[in-house]
């Protein structure tokens, strides 16, 4: 089983920034796109940005200009930089892929984290 583990949330104040990791647990051959959800408490989990493995990103309308997702391909990492945090942005952070594949050649075709958490609060 692979996992995908997401690090580098924590509590900042508004306006500051964060950088969250993910990286998978086992050796990855490929995997197609790599992308960040969030659920904030009492809220639907909703989309955040996505990268494929092509470099093409895609951004949910409160993330353009703030956030910025990318990837490191070679060590099967994405990132996702927050800043100019807002107390709204408070959720955990869930990273998933899609269409996975290990080195062993085992195919998965969604992954998720367990999430790190985000809170923005002075």
């Amino acid at each position: 089983q692979v996992d995908l583990v997401e690090s580098g949330g924590g509590l900042v104040p508004p306006g500051g920034s964060l950088r969250l990791s993910c990286v998978a647990s086992q050796r990855i051959s490929s995997i197609e796109s790599l992308g960040w959800y969030r659920q904030a408490p009492g809220k639907r989990r909703e989309h955040v940005a996505g990268i494929t493995d092509g470099g093409s990103t895609v951004y949910a309308d409160f993330a353009k200009g703030r956030f910025t997702v990318s990837r490191n391909n070679a060590e099967t990492t994405v990132y996702l930089q927050l800043n100019d945090l807002k107390p709204e942005d408070t959720a955990v952070y869930y990273c998933t892929g899609v269409r996975v594949r290990t080195v062993d050649g085992y195919d998965y075709p969604e992954l998720w984290g367990e999430g790190t958490r985000v809170t923005v609060s002075s």
